[in-house]
């Protein structure tokens, strides 16, 4: 599997500012937000569920994989699901594990189960 994912307690919006606030507990920054409903609506004139990519980083981790792997920022930032869908809110992450494991790149290993953890507790949080 390449992400964690639980249906979460309570409304979008309240799921939304645990997420954000679980995130700064663990060292990270949301230093992105795309809202998809929104632009979907503005760029498609579609109708779709609420739905939120957070783009997360925690900069000490990020330094230490960029000098361990140049490209590795392809892979960033981590990014965390908030969303609906019939009628229940979830909220879910990717496992850096899977991700920087196609790299290749032995030495990213123990830092993307560390930056795992950190996300796999933030989903759990929530």
């Amino acid at each position: 599997m390449y992400a964690f994912k639980k249906e979460a307690a309570g409304t979008y919006e309240e799921t939304v500012a645990r997420t954000k606030a679980e995130l700064k507990n663990e060292g990270f920054g949301v230093i992105t937000e795309i809202d998809v409903q929104k632009t979907v609506k503005e760029k498609l004139g579609a109708e779709c569920e609420k739905y939120v990519i957070l783009g997360a980083c925690n900069p000490p981790f990020a330094y230490k994989a960029i000098m361990a792997e140049r490209d590795i920022g392809l892979f960033m930032p981590c990014n965390v699901l908030v969303y609906e869908h019939q009628g229940k809110v979830f909220v879910a992450s990717v496992k850096p594990t899977m991700a920087m494991s196609m790299t290749g790149n032995k030495a990213l290993e123990p830092l993307a189960e560390q930056v795992e953890a950190k996300l796999k507790k933030v989903v759990d949080s929530v």
